[in-house]
């Protein structure tokens, strides 16, 4: 008889190295697949991830993604504005008109793609490189980012896998939109 503590089978459908690399679904565009090291990583701040969030003017979430803690911000600013960008529609733009980040961001090659795109930076460098009018409006990012760390799920990262993390994004994202334009989406 083996001892107590040797492993035993593993139940059926149940595999230890899945040969599939886990993926998010939906639409093309919102689609991800599982980041190598899970987007997990130690940075000055701790072990964790890096949140890289799109919104509207309006502080509609429009897109999520995520990198490794230790990863600068710009790694993760091409893959968000392109999760952001909408469907093609005759007669509505499918970029912003501006778009407004942190000195983060302030790199040239962040300028030339959204210049490409036909989006205004408004992205600090010096005190008089940035129309100050537009860049105050930043802070409806830090207001949506601020209502979505209630979600105590979403603050500390439990899960192991990016792309539940992710969904777990649209998910809070969807409870946001139904909590603040209810009346705006009718019964």
């Amino acid at each position: 008889m083996p001892p107590s503590t040797a492993r035993g089978p593993q139940p059926p459908g149940r595999k230890k190295n899945p040969a599939e690399v886990p993926r998010l679904g939906g639409p093309k565009a919102t689609q991800m697949e599982e980041p190598q090291g899970h987007a997990l990583g130690r940075s000055q701040g701790g072990f964790g991830t890096k949140t890289h969030l799109v919104c509207d003017s309006g502080g509609i979430l429009l897109a999520v993604w995520v990198t490794a803690g230790q990863r600068h911000e710009i790694k993760g600013f091409e893959q968000a504005m392109k999760r952001a960008r909408r469907p093609r529609q005759a007669g509505r733009p499918r970029w912003p008109e501006q778009a407004a980040a942190d000195k983060g961001y302030s790199f040239a090659w962040v300028r030339a793609w959204l210049r490409r795109h036909h989006i205004q930076p408004v992205i600090p460098t010096r005190k008089d490189h940035f129309d100050k009018g537009t860049y105050r409006r930043r802070n409806i990012i830090e207001r949506v980012v601020g209502w979505f760390k209630w979600c105590r799920a979403l603050a500390t990262r439990y899960d192991k896998l990016a792309v539940n993390y992710v969904a777990l994004w649209v998910v809070a994202n969807i409870q946001y939109l139904l909590r603040n334009y209810l009346e705006a989406l009718g019964p």
